[in-house]
């Protein structure tokens, strides 16, 4: 499923019911929260899931990072579909 998920750019992802994004200013870090599961997550990690709309695809998602980063916008691509697919087959990000 996850290497499905990396190659389909249209895909749009989502944060499922019951998993959310969480500050804690106690350690300065921000969570992925699922069900019994926590991962704490990098400034790119909350970058890319704080676009996750439910709307915008994965290239939509893709080319907005790289504009606002300055970044290739190839290897951006690249980056959020494995970023995306690597936790849909942990469940934690669904996709349609």
């Amino acid at each position: 499923m996850s290497a499905a998920v990396a190659a389909d750019q249209t895909a749009v992802p989502y944060l499922p019911r019951g998993v959310r994004l969480k500050a804690c200013k106690v350690r300065g870090a921000t969570f992925l929260l699922a069900p019994e599961r926590a991962i704490e997550l990098d400034p790119i990690g909350v970058a890319i899931l704080g676009e996750l709309d439910g709307v915008r695809s994965i290239e939509a998602i893709a080319a907005d990072l790289a504009a606002h980063f300055g970044a290739p916008p190839d290897t951006v691509l690249a980056d959020v579909g494995a970023f995306v697919a690597d936790l849909a087959g942990r469940r934690m990000v669904e996709v349609r």
